[in-house]
């Protein structure tokens, strides 16, 4: 039986987020309540309103946490929940201090853990969005990498360097703390507790936005650089960085691992990588230009080209970085979207919002 079938009701934290929209909408697809959380009641109206453009929006409700990191922060939105979906994990660029990063990410995480026990026992299993920065080491040779692998260069680099560690650095380090931090608290608890835990880890995130943005500007890390690197901004534009490779997952077939991940009950207790496979940042570029129509086309006549001479001198695609998937098949057995079918769909996106 399911840990939690459909029309079970589900917390997810942090709702009006880029994966977490995803999340929401395939819950309530698949036929769950889900109850959302949000900073602001304009974001959680937001919400309202485009799942009720959807159809969807009578399973829906949202409740506002303003500050994740604050305790018992999530003591309300956790009471008469059946599962827990905790995505929210904020990230940017404009921080004064490592704990601006590293604050959130972990006691956010235990925090809702915390939540948890307190509410009693209706809650069957809380699964935590992580991410492959927390089982990556950066590395210039081929690799791959699997659940048993955790970064360790990240907590180096910040004793090394403390406040002047680079920001993707303390990104990678705060999602391993939090990850860390989680299993930590489930295995001190475990005995006690009703619920069990499940860790998704999705490398870069690429696919269609759903959410409330006005500009590429606002758009998630991954998708950032994947804007960045289609439409060839400033920092890509030379060959050795459209060299770079690296492995990928969609927005939506991530977001389908969160819900299995309340289904199968066999994934209890598992950490588990959604990856739907490598690329080199020129494919995007070729995946777009591949297109029969771009509907971008019209915004941009002359698409850029980039540097196919890239893909010419590696016909294998060997890619630097990438992950063992085979216990993510075993347990969920997903079907994972092409680059194809991503760019399509985020471009038509993109052009829908006038980009």
């Amino acid at each position: 039986m399911p840990v939690a079938h459909s029309g079970s009701k589900v917390l997810v934290s942090g709702a009006n987020g880029y994966i977490a929209m995803w999340v929401v909408r395939t819950l309530l697809e698949q036929g769950y309540q889900v109850r959302g959380t949000v900073r602001s009641k304009d974001k959680g109206e937001f919400l309202k309103q485009y799942f009720s453009q959807i159809g969807l929006a009578d399973k829906f409700e949202f409740v506002i946490v303003e500050d994740i990191i604050k305790e018992g922060a999530f003591d309300e939105a956790v009471k008469g929940v059946d599962a827990v979906e905790h995505v929210a994990s904020p990230f940017t660029y404009d921080i004064k201090a490592s704990d601006d990063l590293l604050g959130p990410a972990v006691q956010g995480t235990v925090g809702i853990l915390r939540s948890a026990i307190k509410t009693g026992t209706q809650i069957k299993r809380i699964v935590i969005t992580s991410s492959c920065a927390a089982v990556l080491n950066p590395t210039t040779i081929p690799t791959k990498f699997s659940e048993k692998d955790w970064n360790t260069t990240a907590e180096e680099e910040f004793k090394r360097l403390g406040e002047k560690t680079p920001v993707m650095s303390l990104y990678r380090l705060s999602k391993t703390r939090a990850e860390r931090a989680a299993w930590d608290f489930y295995n001190e608890h475990k005995s006690k507790l009703t619920w069990d835990l499940v860790i998704i880890n999705p490398p870069f995130v690429f696919g269609p936005p759903i959410h409330n943005i006005k500009s590429p500007k606002s758009l998630n890390l991954s998708l950032q650089f994947w804007f960045d690197a289609v439409f060839l901004a400033e920092n890509y534009k030379t060959k050795e960085v459209l060299s770079v490779s690296n492995s990928w997952v969609d927005v939506r077939d991530t977001a389908l691992g969160h819900v299995l991940a309340l289904q199968k009950e066999e994934a209890g207790g598992e950490r588990i990588i959604t990856c739907g496979g490598g690329f080199i940042w020129q494919e995007w570029i070729q995946a777009a230009n591949a297109l029969p129509e771009n509907p971008l086309k019209a915004n941009y006549p002359d698409f850029q080209r980039g540097f196919p001479e890239i893909l010419e001198a590696n016909p294998q695609r060997i890619v630097t970085i990438s992950y063992d998937i085979s216990k993510e098949q075993r347990l969920f057995g997903m079907k994972y979207k092409t680059q194809a079918e991503t760019t399509k769909d985020t471009l038509e996106e993109f052009a829908k919002r006038g980009w």
